[in-house]
């Protein structure tokens, strides 16, 4: 059995943090102005940085509530032990999360995270230390927390941007019946404003994912999280998801843009309204929710609206069953990866 400093061991568990944001922005970019693009409101290039810029913003600017939920959902103490199962969650996350963008499948980094922490603790420490929730649910307060409060914002956020979406597109064909075609040359022009809080709002709730980790890794390893300790980590987060949205994820964008309906300037506005309007509510809640999949939802949401029978529901299904998946795949390489590491060091 090999000896690693805690030094060696915490660096790197934040170079895989680094690489899961990466990855992260990699995903989720593409959700952010996949219908920006594809009802030609802009390039590509423009779009992307545009993106990457806002969510740069968001994640320099929110609060902490969404960390402070991802962190709480496991009851292990501040100890070096912690280190190898953050270690290995961020890896298991890092595995689902690069082979789903290399075929382009629009899947959530969120639930691979959390299956990738559930499946670390589970084998490492038991069941009993991963806060369910249950009691808290049943007890004569009834709020949400631990495991149960991520899933039901996992499960509610893509039903809110479907529902949210459906009614925008319902009133817009109301509103724009007799509407002139040339109203798309101003549509695609407040798009821009749109997107831009799309993507304030996934920087805002996605990068506060990972500085939960990396909190939780330092304080195992014995690091006390200051004011400017905190911002440095906050901006590092930032930066590295601004790098990924950068590098996009094009084929995933193929697959929201034009895979599930065929959209129009004034389907993306409202696709856009609703996802941000989603992501912002569950991050003022401290809920973490998948971009993607908020973005999965209004997009079905406003085909649904318009012409049902056009919306390719298909994938729906399929994406429904990476939400099943997701979780339970990335918790067993999670495990794999933490067995191993148990041996080896």
């Amino acid at each position: 059995m090999l000896i690693i400093s805690i030094e060696i061991l915490l660096l790197l568990v934040i170079i895989g943090a680094l690489i899961f944001t990466l990855t992260n922005g990699l995903h989720d970019a593409s959700s952010v102005v996949a219908t920006f693009i594809s009802c030609g409101a802009a390039s590509p290039i423009k779009a992307v940085g545009m993106a990457a810029v806002f969510g740069l913003i968001g994640a320099l600017t929110s609060s902490s509530a969404v960390a402070e939920t991802v962190s709480s959902i496991i009851d292990i103490p501040p100890e070096t032990g912690l280190l190898k199962i953050l270690l290995s969650a961020v890896i298991g996350a890092v595995i689902w999360n690069l082979a789903t963008w290399k075929f382009g499948f629009p899947s959530s980094s969120t639930h691979a995270l959390v299956g990738g922490l559930l499946g670390a603790v589970w084998i490492s420490h038991g069941i009993m230390h991963i806060l369910w929730g249950w009691n808290e649910l049943i007890g004569p307060n009834h709020h949400l927390i631990g495991v149960i409060k991520i899933f039901a914002a996992l499960i509610i956020s893509p039903l809110l941007g479907f529902i949210a979406a459906f009614i925008l597109q319902t009133i817009s064909n109301i509103i724009l019946r007799n509407a002139n075609f040339k109203i798309n040359i101003w549509i695609k022009k407040i798009q821009w404003i749109i997107a831009a809080l799309l993507a304030y709002s996934h920087g805002a709730n996605d990068t506060q994912k990972i500085i939960g980790i990396m909190f939780l890794a330092l304080s195992a390893a014995g690091y006390t999280s200051g004011h400017i300790l905190q911002e440095w980590i906050r901006g590092l987060a930032g930066g590295v998801m601004f790098l990924g949205t950068l590098l996009g994820g094009w084929s995933i964008m193929k697959t929201i843009g034009r895979g599930i309906y065929a959209i129009r300037p004034i389907h993306s506005l409202n696709s856009q309204l609703a996802s941000g309007g989603s992501i912002i509510l569950a991050t003022l809640a401290g809920a973490p929710v998948s971009t993607t999949h908020v973005v999965v939802g209004s997009v079905a949401g406003v085909g649904a609206a318009d012409e049902y029978r056009m919306v390719n529901w298909q994938i729906g299904k399929e994406i429904i069953l990476a939400w099943v998946f997701t979780i339970p795949l990335s918790g067993i390489v999670a495990a794999l990866v933490c067995y191993l590491l148990t041996v080896i060091f």
